[in-house]
């Protein structure tokens, strides 16, 4: 007698060659509208499904996961970040939680590059001027940004993806500083030739561009408060293409209209979707819908990992990308 299927429910709509994967190997509840489920949907599913499939936008909480029903043993979430699970719940509830890491190192790391590149340049505000029609042609003060060659960038999270930058960084000139919870290895350093600072205030005080590639977690909640915003220099940059959390968006915009910072590259917003109308009406920031890892190779790659931890944990094994509240 064939083994019977477990019930894998999916809360967004995913590429199609995951979909498709999916129903070969599992029964799968399927959001083919592509709406985000409300909480009382969300509890509903979890009352039957054996798996979840969340994405980092469905915010599974204590409550959700103590409606779980008895058959429900693996979150399977669509996404790098786990800062949308309540952990400690899903581990009271020997409720094993995985993720994606490692497949979305590379497309993040080249959009943090682009911000980094397009805020001093001005290439948004350039864009603007010509499709307005209002560019008179090339002039020799026109549209002056700031080279990057030589300036000094100060990472905030010296991980993968820190670590991806970093390598992009130095091809463009660009002297590599960092902030890290732990110091890397001293090859690694010596790779990247980066310097590394325990004081992250002090760091923030002397770079001209700040990146922020760390994760979201109670410790880093607002790590870059008000008043480490104000240790900034005039001329520095900030991009975020990690977690809108990490910043004080309302300082960080007040700040930018006074001119205290030249400008700022943001990917992540604190109140996604929600975005700071100030922020809207600003010339020196570049603003991106978490388009960090949107690439269609990635996303796919993302799949097929949540295919594995399903089909191992399924099967009776540990999947390959469990993850252990103590890491976050």
């Amino acid at each position: 007698m064939p083994k019977t299927k477990p019930l894998v429910v999916v809360t967004r709509k995913l590429p199609d060659a995951v979909e498709t994967r999916m129903m070969e190997l599992f029964n799968v509840q399927l959001n083919l509208d592509d709406i985000p489920l409300s909480k009382a949907q969300l509890i509903e599913a979890v009352k039957t499904a054996d798996v979840l499939v969340p994405t980092i936008t469905d915010e599974i909480d204590a409550e959700i996961i103590a409606a779980a029903g008895g058959k429900m043993g693996l979150i399977a979430n669509y996404g790098t970040g786990v800062d949308n699970i309540d952990l400690t719940a899903a581990r009271k509830k020997n409720i094993t939680v995985t993720n994606t890491p490692d497949v979305l190192t590379e497309d993040t790391a080249d959009m943090t590059m682009a911000l980094i590149l397009a805020v001093p340049r001005r290439l948004t505000e350039g864009e603007k001027v010509l499709r307005s029609g209002e560019w008179k042609g090339w002039a020799p003060t026109g549209m002056l940004g700031h080279r990057i060659n030589g300036k000094r960038l100060g990472i905030i999270g010296m991980g993968r993806i820190g670590q991806a930058l970093a390598r992009r960084a130095k091809g463009f000139g660009l002297s590599v500083h960092y902030h890290n919870r732990h110091r890397v290895h001293e090859e690694i350093e010596n790779e990247l030739e980066a310097t590394y600072w325990e004081s992250l205030d002090q760091m923030l005080a002397r770079m001209d561009i700040i990146s922020i590639n760390c994760p979201h977690t109670p410790a880093t909640y607002y790590l870059l408060s008000e008043r480490r915003l104000k240790l900034l220099q005039k001329h520095a940059y900030v991009v975020n293409t990690s977690r809108g959390e990490v910043i004080d968006e309302n300082a960080l915009t007040r700040m930018l209209v006074a001119g205290e910072i030249a400008g700022a590259g943001l990917d992540v917003f604190e109140y996604a979707p929600a975005v700071n109308p100030k922020l809207l009406k600003l010339d020196n920031v570049v603003l991106l819908p978490h388009m960090g890892s949107a690439t269609i190779e990635g996303r796919i790659e993302m799949g097929e990992k949540v295919l594995i931890n399903i089909k191992a944990f399924t099967d009776g094994h540990k999947p390959p990308n469990r993850v252990l509240v103590e890491s976050f």
